[in-house]
């Protein structure tokens, strides 16, 4: 069971920047369920209006890198979350990084904040920082403007997070399941201290509280110092995965690693690089002050094999909060919109199909709704998976994100390569394609009552190009767009009909919590 929280005696208003990531969107309802007033600053506040706390806060739409806007968002704040960062985001995130932060150190002052809170990374001790790889160089840089700037701060420095939906834990988890014996880099015998995404969550909220006086780093770790080689023979056995061999090769660098790691699990190159570059240098705590003003408990911080225990529970029972996906991407764009009226002289392509089907809307509905993941799209597996692997091969995140739930959206989520634009329940499904291409994509999934009784489904494929390539793309693959796109309708409405989805799901194992009866909070 987790820790008995009961709601503190100060009720604060708190800012979190990056409530729609992975570690964001799980603090905001640790934070109301504390007794605290939850603002949420989002660069598209849509995303978090399916969440299931949504109604509980109060959103803004802000970018750290925007001042005024910043500004706006901090009025009235007493302690201000920052848990935005750039990964993966490439070249010149370290500076984007440098503004946003001094932006945000600026505005608090300004607004009378009392407390800043970032979760930043665990660095090596002895290490310069030249050294450092670009990641874990910013983060640091990150915690130092804050310490140096007059609001006091908590800097709270972590090392792997081991939770359902984290990055470092899909990496692990795929990496461990789908190679039985693996050929890995020489950083798997390098020790770090993990943590479970519970014990993050505790400290993050215990340090809204911290007195004024406190102006400090805090480094943050479970009771475990492994290497990563221990780490995926421990999630083998939580998993009850048949031993692995492993045989590290020293030649493997962090970028070939990255590769490596993104051919292998979902967690694409772009992300991959960062977090296997972390794991060159050893990484351990060197004091558990925090414990001052968070006091443990009996069983906390938690052992690493009940945070993989846990974060198997959950993927397995698909009661999964959020996920590392659940952030846009740095590079995705956000506007325009396939629905703007003004394309300043631009072409946009469209595919449009239409077909009515014999049953309800809601029936319909249902399997526009549990579209991707495991149920496929509906048409030409390989293509879907060529252009998968095409996308994985040059940088993007390719098709193995799968879904956040099993049977519904909402908006945010990440969608195999494309990202939940909008929704509107029972009809309307928007997606946003984040595969690489020279241009923006939509795809578009009606479900709509016809003039003649029947239900009608509509699709709509849109391409926005960018300059001569885009062009060229959009010419180049329309040949194929009968087979794909014409195929998705047909077999969209065909299921829909049949009344099933397109793959039957598969069995899943008996649960942690069917084996021991006991139940745990998310």
């Amino acid at each position: 069971m987790g820790p008995e929280r009961q709601p503190t005696q100060q009720s604060l208003n708190c800012l979190v920047s990056g409530a729609s990531g992975y570690i964001g969107g799980r603090l905001v309802p640790e934070l109301l369920e504390s007794g605290h007033r939850v603002r949420c600053m989002a660069r598209s506040p849509g995303k978090l209006r399916d969440h299931p706390w949504a109604e509980n806060v109060e959103v803004v739409a802000g970018d750290v890198t925007d001042e005024a806007s910043v500004a706006e968002a901090m009025r009235g704040i007493d302690v201000a979350y920052y848990l935005v960062h750039a990964l993966g985001s490439g070249a010149g995130f370290e500076e984007t990084d440098r503004c946003a932060a001094r932006i945000f150190a600026q505005q608090a002052q300004v607004a009378g904040v009392r407390r800043i809170v970032y979760l930043g990374a665990l660095t090596p001790r002895g290490v310069s920082q030249a050294q450092l790889s670009p990641h874990l160089r910013s983060r640091a840089e990150v915690g130092r403007i804050f310490l140096d700037a007059p609001v006091p701060a908590t800097v709270l420095r972590a090392a792997v997070v081991i939770g359902s939906g984290s990055a470092s834990f899909e990496m692990l988890r795929y990496l461990t399941e789908r190679l039985p014996v693996m050929v890995t880099p020489s950083w798997v015998h390098t020790r770090t201290q993990p943590i479970g995404i519970r014990d993050v969550l505790r400290y993050l909220v215990g340090s809204a509280t911290m007195p004024p006086e406190v102006d400090r780093a805090f480094d943050i770790g479970g009771p475990d110092v492994m290497t990563y080689q221990q780490m995926m023979r421990g999630y083998a056995d939580v998993a009850r995965l048949r031993k692995r061999i492993i045989m590290p090769v020293p030649v493997l660098t962090p970028r070939l690693s990255s590769h490596w790691v993104g051919l292998i699990t979902p967690v694409p190159a772009a992300i991959a690089r960062p977090l296997t570059e972390s794991l060159r240098h050893e990484v351990v705590c060197h004091e558990h002050d925090i414990a001052r003003y968070v006091p443990d408990l009996p069983g906390w911080p938690q052992p690493i094999d009940e945070a993989l225990a846990l974060a198997v529970l959950r993927v397995r029972e698909a009661q999964v909060a959020t996920r590392w996906s659940s952030a846009a991407l740095p590079v995705a764009p956000s506007d325009p919109l396939p629905t703007d009226p003004d394309w300043a002289g631009g072409s946009l392509y469209r595919d449009e199909r239409e077909l009515s089907v014999g049953v309800s809307p809601d029936r319909l509905w249902k399997v526009i709704e549990g579209i991707g993941g495991d149920n496929g799209w509906y048409s030409l597996p390989l293509a879907w998976a060529l252009r998968g692997w095409l996308d994985r091969f040059v940088g993007g995140v390719g098709l193995r994100r799968g879904r956040r739930d099993a049977e519904q959206l909402r908006v945010g989520d990440s969608l195999d390569f494309w990202r939940v634009e909008e929704i509107e329940p029972g009809h309307l499904l928007r997606l946003r394609a984040e595969m690489r291409m020279p241009g923006l994509a939509w795809l578009e999934m009606y479900a709509e009552m016809g003039t003649d009784g029947r239900t009608c489904y509509r699709q709509r494929a849109l391409f926005y190009p960018r300059g001569l390539l885009g062009h060229a793309y959009w010419w180049t693959v329309f040949p194929f767009h009968n087979v794909v796109f014409g195929g998705m309708a047909r077999n969209i409405t065909q299921t829909a009909a049949k009344g099933m989805s397109a793959r039957p799901n598969k069995h899943r194992p008996e649960t942690h919590r069917q084996r021991t009866g006991r139940a745990k909070r998310p």
